[in-house]
């Protein structure tokens, strides 16, 4: 009978103001060469160091389970975890209870995938742990660009030396197995549950308390609107139009009937400030200017209209309608450069207002990348959404991490 394959495991997670920013790392490494094995990496938006902690040792537990899939319970995986969190250490070995409601399905989650038997954990001091810690932090620096770690990114590995695991656990015989087939595995395997895992219910999930709720209002119109002419933050930055000031009244009078405002946060961009004020006005609150949420700088483009675009600058456009890292001519901005800060701007504000209802007036693009970073959708689904002037789309944040989008496009209340 072949012996069951050893892993080490090292995990981190960390959050970049705790509650704020949060990402986690993972890796696997064989004992006996410290080969690394496998990577995992994510953002996990606005979290607690604790819980990205744990989202590093579930993605660490998949990653090792997945490089022997066919291997039965008692074949399967026998793994040695190292962190540098105590408290994760500590709750998963049973010495310490766990009282936290965030942390509770969390330790259950990660105690599902292996058998308590085949686990057991070792708690080292932070320089031990580079690797994880630096999967951690490109999986962050990611998020706040806008984008996903991707394995081909990692410069992680630098940080562990082989010596440093081959220790960890007893020599085992029996061939290693394909490597760089098990790790592709494992990376497959961290956007799934493990198998036989029993998935948690909605009634089932703890209360992560009141979300970070965003009330994304594109401004009114403008001259420009209608006629449906590039303007972003690059050209003439165009007052409200008589319409736009009518709509802007419209959302204000809305707003103040529902009573759920808390705080306005605007582009800087004229329009934007216009249509806030109007909102402020009525409800008594003051707006706060971030930068973060200001149109896309279309360069040459500003001003003109889709078809006189094709017209003059047809080999740009189609570049840029093909890749989110192509820019508009004349130097303007790329929607991957959007992306990156509007995705700064979003963790400030959630970060800022936690628990709270945020109105926030801003524009066609910004709006829609909250909405495609929420959903996970890719770049290319900026052009499959419809955003109409002073259409109100909804994004709540929960405390772990994840994102609903509640409402996209709405103006029934311009009617």
């Amino acid at each position: 009978m072949t012996p069951p394959r050893q892993f080490v495991i090292e995990a981190d997670g960390g959050s970049r103001g705790n509650p704020g920013p949060a990402g986690y790392g993972a890796v696997v490494i064989d004992p006996v060469t410290g080969e690394t094995l496998a990577e995992a990496a994510g953002y996990i938006g606005v979290a607690t160091n604790n819980v990205a902690e744990y989202k590093g040792l579930i993605a660490g537990l998949r990653a090792a389970k997945a490089l022997v899939p066919d291997a039965s319970a008692d074949g399967g995986p026998r793994v040695h975890v190292r962190m540098d969190s105590k408290l994760v250490v500590e709750q998963m070995s049973g010495r310490w209870k766990i009282k936290h409601p965030d942390m509770k399905p969390l330790a259950a989650e990660a105690a599902r995938i292996l058998p308590a038997s085949a686990v057991s954990y070792e708690w080292i001091p932070r320089e031990r742990n580079k690797h994880a810690d630096r999967l951690a932090n490109e999986a962050m620096d990611a998020g706040k660009r806008g984008e996903q770690w991707e394995p081909s990114s990692s410069t992680a590995a630098l940080d562990t030396p082989k010596s440093s695991v081959a220790a960890a656990l007893p020599p085992v015989s029996g061939p290693p197995g394909d490597a760089a087939a098990g790790a592709a595995r494992a990376r497959a395997a961290l956007n799934r549950p493990a198998a036989g895992t029993p998935q948690v219910g909605w009634g089932a999930v703890p209360d992560l308390g009141t979300p970070a709720t965003f009330l994304l209002l594109r401004h009114g119109e403008t001259a420009l609107t209608p006629e449906k002419r590039f303007s972003g933050s690059g050209g003439t930055d165009p007052e409200l139009s008589a319409t736009g000031r009518r709509q802007a009244e419209c959302a204000a009078e809305a707003f103040a009937a529902r009573g759920t405002v808390q705080e306005i946060v605007s582009s800087p961009l004229l329009r934007c400030r216009e249509t806030a004020g109007a909102v402020a006005a009525r409800l008594g609150l003051d707006v706060r200017i971030e930068d973060g949420l200001r149109e896309t700088d279309f360069g040459a483009w500003e001003g003109l209209t889709f078809g006189e675009v094709r017209e003059r600058h047809r080999a740009d456009l189609d570049a840029w309608l093909a890749s989110a890292k192509a820019a508009p001519t004349g130097d303007g901005e790329s929607f991957a450069e959007v992306a990156r800060r509007v995705a700064a701007a979003r963790d400030r504000l959630i970060t800022r207002y936690a628990g709270r209802t945020v109105l926030v007036v801003t524009h066609v693009t910004p709006i829609k990348t909250l909405v495609r970073l929420a959903l996970g959708a890719p770049p290319e689904s900026l052009f499959r959404m419809e955003l109409s002037a002073a259409s109100l789309s909804t994004v709540a944040y929960y405390a772990d991490g994840n994102a609903s989008v509640r409402l996209l496009n709405d103006t029934s209340h311009l009617r």
